[in-house]
């Protein structure tokens, strides 16, 4: 697989990418060139099976949003909120065990919503789109051990990520 660094950005200003991967290292680099053409707030979402790759994704949105190594990326199924200090404060959610709006708001989500950082979101479908406030769905598909399926809409016009990197 071979990206260009705009190429996230430029095919997002069309609506929606889908991108094929073949390793965990190619899965982390399109996350990564996603964080790099981040430039402001925005909330994600990432669905899929468990194994499909979402936090080997975060990982890669962490590090181009510039959150440093010595910060390992991991799921966040237990602590529902990790939070990592980059480039934007990053917010990594897993709504798994939640049980919707009322819990959404005692974790503290309209904070991290005003803190204008990066928000993303594992298990979404324990809430709403409208409720998350949701910019950008990024679906994960296993398609082999290796091989994943990377499907990224946009939900608004507002979102940018067209800026060269």
């Amino acid at each position: 697989m071979k990206i260009k660094p705009s190429y996230i950005g430029e095919l997002l200003s069309a609506g929606r990418v889908v991108v094929t991967t073949e390793s965990t290292e190619e899965t982390e680099e399109v996350g990564r060139l996603m964080g790099c053409a981040v430039t402001g707030a925005l909330v994600l979402t990432l669905t899929g099976d468990l194994g499909s790759g979402k936090t080997c994704f975060a990982r890669g949105l962490a590090r181009g949003l510039d959150v440093d190594e010595a910060y390992p990326v991991t799921s966040p199924t237990y602590t529902i909120v990790n939070e990592y200090p980059g480039r934007l404060p990053l917010f990594h959610l897993d709504l798994y065990r939640l049980g919707g709006g009322d819990e959404l708001e005692e974790i503290g989500y309209r904070d991290m919503l005003q803190q204008g950082g990066v928000i993303v979101v594992e298990w979404p479908e324990r809430s709403d789109d409208e409720e998350l406030g949701t910019d950008l769905v990024v679906s994960m598909v296993e398609e082999g051990p290796d091989e994943r399926v990377i499907t990224i809409r946009c939900l608004h016009e507002n979102v940018d990520l067209t800026e060269q990197i």
